[in-house]
């Protein structure tokens, strides 16, 4: 039997209701022994070898943070992208500012352009938003190089803007093109499902083996960066299943990895949206049957309501949008609902993308006649990203058991945009609507979705406890949560949404030794301070990893 390690700290957070402070904790084998001071710990080190290491004495430390809903493979595919984004990004290799115009985000483009040594290189860049950058759309691609493909991701991951080069370079039968019912080719526009078509041709350049390689490897940096020691992969595979399985494995997995990966699949293939679900039921389980030790399978499936909400596609009920512009569905709501079905009746924990109010109404129907034809206790049904709602709908997520992972970023980035450009003031403010989520006794998580917001579980609950908006502005005060409940919804409440919560998420004995080393204890700084709290790095399954540090 290996000897025991006791990590002494000026102060342990173990998120645990019966021992909420402890000292020091004793680890073994990856594992928590005992969790308290040195002197309840003595019965334990009178009867084993064991060493002290005094190294987080001036140090507080927490369950290993967790984000719910990360995308690795996104990451892997966005990082190597020129980044060109309203907000600033600060990325493991590189800082990129802001842009917040028409004429500075075509400028920007063009340097980029013109910076380029290969003539033929494809140009992708990711960030544009028409309420900071305007009408970025083919012909304006096409004055920046009518000879380079260029692809303008959106500020989601929803939509592609393509000039004329990237839709011949793409090589696709253009009456396909012209058929499908959401490409534009007049704009050179391609989303939701349509993106789905930009995205099987440009896996020639974004799934190259060294670009993936790269971006995934900024991926891991970014996790650690965060703090994280465990974070949930939503709707994998996200393009190729063969590849990016691959890619995982080989730099995922490693030794040298401070984290674990919790891969939920997809219900259904991307751009393949009318399949069997018995088939996809099969192809699940076997998808299940994988695993490693830090790339695992659980009981969890993925589904998709309505459109992107940085892209302004979701779908809302009435007033709907200011401009008059419709929201999109990433699936039919008669495919979303055989789905959910099936994999309801496989007893699979479900978590479905909803992102505007009305397809969170569509969601909520469904389980609610799911639960009418086959109760089920302790389902777990998931409502992911949670951008617009009304109070009305909390309480029906509450009747009907439901959890809530939630991207509360939306609000610091969206909130004063959306209202002055997309759907008014009330509703923006009242975004992500957690207060009244705490409020109702319903257990929700805070994710990034990155790169749909940072990394970074302390900016998400900074944003949580005191929504302020991008200018500064405090929007909404009323939905404001609590201090515990924005670190349960990184910690425990985050595992009990991966339904880890048995090993993760909290410090106790016979948990796994997964810590957060922070430089001040979030609960003696001041709200507005909670992001800015220096992280030492982490301890994965009782391993010290200290952040790189440049």
């Amino acid at each position: 039997m290996s000897e025991l390690t006791v990590f002494t700290a000026r102060l342990i957070r173990t998120m645990n209701p019966s021992m909420p402070e402890a000292s020091a904790v004793a680890v073994r084998d990856g594992g928590i022994v005992e969790v308290g001071s040195l002197d309840t710990l003595k019965p334990w080190l009178d009867a084993h070898p064991h060493r002290i290491d005094t190294r987080f004495e001036n140090h507080v430390l927490m369950p290993g943070f967790i984000d719910p809903h990360l995308h690795p493979t996104l990451g892997a595919i966005l990082l190597p992208c020129h980044f060109i984004t309203a907000l600033e990004w600060n990325l493991p290799d590189r800082s990129c500012p802001p842009a917040t115009s028409p004429a500075e985000y075509l400028s920007r483009l063009k340097n980029v352009e013109a910076g380029l040594d290969d003539s033929e290189e494809v140009l992708i860049t990711w960030g544009y938003h028409r309420i900071w950058h305007g009408d970025v759309d083919r012909d304006a691609l096409n004055r920046v190089s009518s000879t380079r493909p260029i692809f303008v991701w959106q500020r989601s991951f929803h939509e592609i803007i393509a000039n004329d080069a990237a839709i011949a370079w793409m090589q696709i039968d253009r009456s396909e093109l012209e058929r499908h019912p959401q490409i534009e080719l007049a704009s050179g526009r391609f989303y939701e499902t349509g993106l789905a078509v930009a995205t099987k041709a440009l896996r020639a350049v974004t799934h190259e083996k060294s670009r993936f390689s790269h971006g995934l490897d900024l991926v891991k940096r970014a996790i650690h960066h965060g703090g994280h020691t465990t974070v949930g992969d939503l709707s994998y595979p996200l393009l190729s299943d063969a590849e990016e399985w691959a890619y995982l494995s080989a730099i995922l997995e490693g030794d040298d990895v401070p984290f674990r990966t919790r891969i939920v699949p997809r219900a259904l293939q991307r751009g393949n949206w009318s399949g069997d679900p018995d088939q996809d039921v099969e192809r699940v389980r076997t998808l299940c049957e994988r695993g490693t030790h830090r790339l695992q399978f659980g009981n969890n499936v993925k589904l998709y309501a309505d459109g992107g909400f940085f892209a302004e596609l979701m779908q809302v009920q009435d007033p709907g949008f200011i401009d008059g512009h419709h929201g999109e569905w990433l699936m039919d709501p008669a495919a979303l609902e055989r789905y959910a079905r099936a994999f309801w009746h496989e007893g699979k924990q479900i978590h479905v993308h909803c992102t505007g109010d009305l397809g969170l109404e569509l969601a909520l129907d469904v389980l609610e006649k799911l639960q009418a034809e086959r109760p089920r206790f302790n389902h777990r049904f998931t409502i992911e990203h949670f951008g617009l709602s009304t109070p009305e709908q909390v309480q029906r997520i509450s009747d009907l058991g439901a959890l809530v992972s939630a991207n509360v970023y939306y609000l610091h980035e969206l909130g004063e945009a959306y209202w002055k450009d997309s759907i008014g003031y009330e509703r923006a403010s009242q975004m992500a609507r957690l207060g009244t989520v705490e409020r109702a006794g319903i257990k929700f998580a805070l994710h990034s979705d990155f790169t749909m917001a940072p990394a970074l579980p302390l900016n998400s609950a900074w944003v949580a406890v005191n929504r302020i908006a991008e200018s500064g502005t405090v929007l909404c005060p009323e939905e404001r949560v609590s201090l515990d409940a924005a670190m349960r919804a990184i910690t425990i409440d985050a595992a009990y949404i991966l339904g880890m919560e048995d090993r993760i998420g909290s410090i106790r004995a016979g948990k796994l030794a997964d810590f957060t080393v922070l430089e001040k204890d979030p609960w003696a700084v001041a709200p507005e301070a909670l992001r800015d709290i220096g992280i030492w790095g982490t301890v994965f399954e009782g391993r010290p990893f200290p952040l790189e540090r440049v």
